[in-house]
C-alpha cells in the first residue's frame, strides 16, 4: 500500500474503533431505558434481551486491542458469540410478542417453537463451551482476529440466518394486521430497524477471511458502513419499541428517549471520540498514546455537551415534539413553574405576617382560611399562646354581627380582626365579595384605633394576604377537576396507547381506580352528604351500582349516591343498639361529621379524643366506606 492508503486504511480503522464501542454503549444505555419505563410489555422486554446480545457482540469486540495476548483475544472472541448465538431466538421472540400485539396471539405451537429455538440456542452454547461450534484462534493479523471454522459452524450458519428469515416473516405478518396508518408506520420503522443487527453483527469472517485478507481495504470500507448502519438503525428500532407497553403521549415517548439517548450514549460516545483522538494524535506526533489532555478532553467535551442539551432542550422540544399542541403544552408549562404550592402559600404567609407584626409592633399574627363554614388556623407568628383559650368561631361571628364592610377591622378579645375577601369582579352586583378567612393581630388591651399610616399598610397586607388565598383556592379547584378528569384521561391514553396496533382496544373497560385514591372519591361525596358540587360531581356517579341505584330513586343520580353512601356506612355498624364505644368509633365518626354533619370539634368532644386522632379515625372510617362500596361494585361483575 501507498501512502495516502495506509492513512485511509489507518483513519478507517479509527472510525470502526469508536463506531463499535458507540454501539455497544449505545444499546447498553436503551437496555437501561427499557428497564427503566417499559419493562412489562412483553415486546419491550424481547427487544432488552436483543440489545444484551448487541451488548455482548460490540463490547467484546471494542475491547480488542494490540496490547491483548492471543489468549485474551481468543477470549473475547468466544464471548461474542454468546450474543451471536442468542441473538436469532431473540428475534423471534420479538416477532411473536409484536404478532400477540397485534391482535393475533399464539395458540400454542409458536410459543413451543419459540421454546425450541432457545433450547437448541443453549445447545450451541454447550457446543460453544466444547470447543466445537468454533475452532481456536485462526489469525490475529489483519484483516481483523477472528476463530476458525468448524462443521458446527455451518449448522449454526444455517440455524442463523433460518430463524432471522423466519422472524422477519413474522414481522411482515405483523404489519399486515395493521389498520391504522401510525401502526403501519411505527412497524416499517421497526423492521427497518431490525434489519441491520440481525444482519450486521455475525462473524462473516469465518466464511471470507481470505478474500477479506486479500483486499483489506474494502473490508474494512464495509465494516465502516455496516457498523454505521447497525448504529443509526438499532435507534430507529429503539425508537419504535418506545411505544408499546406505555400510556404516555406521543410527544413524552420521543422527548424522553431524544434525551436518554443526548445525554447517555450520544454524550458517552463524544467523549470517547474525544478521548481516541487525542490517543492518536499524540501516538502521530510521536509522543506518548496517554498523556494529560486526555482526561482534560474527556471533562470538557462531557461538560460542553451537556450544557448545550440543557440549555437547547425547550427549543428543540417546540420544534420538534409539540406541533400543534405547542401553546397548549406550553401553557401548562408555565402554569407548573408558577404554580403556588401550599410550601408557597406557607412561605408567603410567613413573610406577610412578619411584615404585619413589624408594623404594628405586636407580639402576634395569625391567618384563618375559611373552609366551607369553618375557620382553619393556617399560619401563626409570634407568641402561639396567645390563641390557646380563643375560639375562631366567636371572630367569625364577630364579623358577621357588625356589619360586612369590605376595609373594616374588628376588636376581638386582644386581637384586631381584618376580614379577607375576594377580589370584586367585573358585572358583580354584589356589595361585599365572599369572606375567604380572617388576618388576625395581637394588640395591647388599651389600645382601640390603630393609627392612619399603620391601618393603610396593614390594609395593604391584608389584600396581599387575600390575593394569595383566593388564587390558592382557585388552584385547589383546578386540582380537583384535574384529579377528578385523572381516571378518564388515563383511560382514554392506555386505549390510544394500545390501539396503535390493536384496534380492539377500543372495547376495553374503564377500570376501576386503586383504594386509595377511591377513598378520596368517598371522602369527598360524604363531605357533600346532603348536597354540594363533591356530591353531584363526584366520580363515583359512574359506578354500575349507583346507575342500578337511579331507577330505584325516579331518576335522581344524587339520591341514588346518597342511598350508595348510606348502605356502606351501615355496613361498618357493628350489630346492637348504637353506643359509644370502642368498637363503634367508626360508625360514630361517619354518622356525626357526615350525615349529622356535627363540627370537628363537637364531634371529638363527644367522642372523647383529641382533633388529631379524630381525623386518623376518620381516614379509617372512610377506608372502610369505599371498601364496602367496592365490593358493591365488585358484586355487580364490574371493574
Amino acid at each position: 500500500m501507498n501512502g495516502w492508503q495506509d492513512w485511509l486504511l489507518t483513519a478507517l480503522q479509527t472510525l470502526n474503533d469508536i463506531l463499535t464501542a458507540g454501539i455497544a454503549i449505545t444499546a447498553f444505555s436503551l437496555f437501561l431505558y427499557a428497564l427503566s419505563f417499559n419493562l412489562r410489555n412483553r415486546v419491550a422486554r424481547s427487544f432488552a434481551v436483543i440489545l444484551l446480545c448487541v451488548v455482548a457482540i460490540f463490547t467484546s469486540e471494542a475491547l480488542q486491542n494490540d496490547s491483548l495476548s492471543k489468549q485474551g483475544i481468543e477470549l473475547l472472541l468466544r464471548a461474542q458469540w454468546i450474543g451471536v448465538i442468542f441473538l436469532p431466538p431473540a428475534y423471534l421472540h420479538l416477532s411473536d410478542a409484536l404478532l400477540a400485539t397485534a391482535g393475533h396471539p399464539s395458540r400454542g405451537r409458536r410459543r413451543v417453537v419459540l421454546r425450541l429455538t432457545y433450547a437448541l440456542a443453549l445447545g450451541f452454547i454447550i457446543l460453544l463451551a466444547a470447543g466445537m461450534l468454533v475452532g481456536s484462534l485462526a489469525s490475529s493479523e489483519l484483516p481483523a482476529p477472528h476463530l476458525s471454522r468448524t462443521v458446527w459452524t455451518q449448522a449454526f450458519t444455517a440455524f442463523y440466518f433460518t430463524i432471522i428469515a423466519w422472524a422477519g416473516y413474522n414481522f411482515i405478518r405483523a404489519y399486515s394486521l395493521m389498520l391504522t396508518g401510525l401502526g403501519k408506520r411505527r412497524m416499517i420503522y421497526l423492521i427497518a430497524g431490525a434489519t441491520a443487527p440481525a444482519l450486521g453483527s455475525y462473524p462473516y469472517l469465518l466464511l471470507g477471511s481470505n478474500f477479506a485478507a486479500q483486499h483489506v481495504l474494502l473490508f474494512w470500507s464495509v465494516a465502516f458502513i455496516n457498523n454505521l448502519l447497525v448504529a443509526a438503525l438499532l435507534i430507529v428500532m429503539a425508537y419504535a419499541v418506545a411505544f408499546f407497553g406505555v400510556t404516555w403521549p406521543d410527544r413524552v415517548v420521543k422527548s424522553r428517549l431524544f434525551k436518554w439517548l443526548l445525554r447517555g450514549p450520544i454524550t458517552a460516545s463524544l467523549a470517547l471520540t474525544a478521548m481516541t483522538l487525542v490517543r492518536r494524535t499524540g501516538q502521530f506526533l510521536g509522543g506518548e498514546p496517554y498523556s494529560g489532555f486526555v482526561p482534560l478532553a474527556v471533562v470538557v467535551t462531557v461538560l460542553l455537551f451537556e450544557h448545550a442539551v440543557t440549555l437547547f432542550s425547550p427549543l428543540w422540544e417546540r420544534l420538534l415534539f409539540y406541533g400543534r399542541d405547542r401553546q397548549e403544552i406550553q401553557l401548562l408549562q408555565n402554569i407548573e413553574e408558577r404554580l403556588l404550592t401550599r410550601g408557597d402559600l406557607h412561605q408567603f404567609l410567613e413573610t406577610a405576617l412578619a411584615a404585619v407584626r413589624d408594623h404594628l409592633q405586636s407580639p402576634c399574627a395569625f391567618v384563618a382560611a375559611l373552609d366551607g363554614n369553618e375557620l382553619t388556623l393556617s399560619l401563626t407568628a409570634g407568641n402561639q399562646f396567645l390563641l390557646e383559650e380563643e375560639n375562631l368561631d366567636e371572630a367569625l361571628q364577630i364579623v358577621h354581627s357588625n356589619g360586612m364592610g369590605r376595609r373594616a377591622e374588628y376588636i376581638w378579645g386582644n386581637f384586631w380582626i381584618l376580614p379577607l375577601r375576594k377580589r370584586k369582579e367585573i358585572g358583580d352586583r354584589d356589595e361585599i365579595p365572599p369572606l375567604l378567612g380572617l388576618l388576625g393581630v395581637a394588640r395591647r388591651p388599651e389600645r382601640i384605633q390603630l393609627d392612619k399610616d399603620q391601618r393603610d399598610a396593614l390594609w395593604l397586607l391584608a389584600e396581599r394576604i387575600a390575593l394569595a388565598l383566593e388564587d390558592r383556592l382557585l388552584q385547589q379547584r383546578v386540582f380537583l377537576s384535574l384529579e377528578s378528569l385523572k381516571p378518564q384521561i388515563e383511560f382514554l391514553q392506555q386505549i390510544r396507547a394500545a390501539g396503535r396496533y390493536d384496534t380492539r382496544a377500543a372495547l376495553l373497560r374503564e377500570p376501576l381506580p386503586d383504594e386509595s385514591e377511591f377513598a378520596d372519591w368517598v371522602k369527598d361525596a360524604l363531605t357533600h352528604y346532603w348536597g354540594g358540587p363533591k356530591l353531584t360531581n363526584s366520580p363515583l356517579m359512574k359506578l354500575h351500582v349507583v346507575k342500578t341505584l337511579v331507577e330505584d330513586h325516579d331518576g335522581n343520580a344524587q339520591n341514588a349516591l346518597r342511598a350508595l353512601l348510606r348502605r356502606a356506612v351501615d355496613q361498618v355498624k357493628p350489630e346492637g343498639d348504637r353506643r359509644f364505644t370502642s368498637e363503634w368509633i367508626l360508625y360514630n365518626i361517619l354518622e356525626m361529621k357526615f350525615i349529622e354533619g356535627r363540627k370537628v370539634r363537637e364531634v371529638a368532644g363527644r367522642l372523647a379524643m383529641s382533633e388529631a386522632d379524630l381525623y386518623r379515625k376518620q381516614r379509617v372510617a372512610v377506608e372502610a366506606v369505599a371498601r364496602a362500596i367496592l365490593d358493591m361494585e365488585y358484586a355487580k361483575g364490574v371493574g
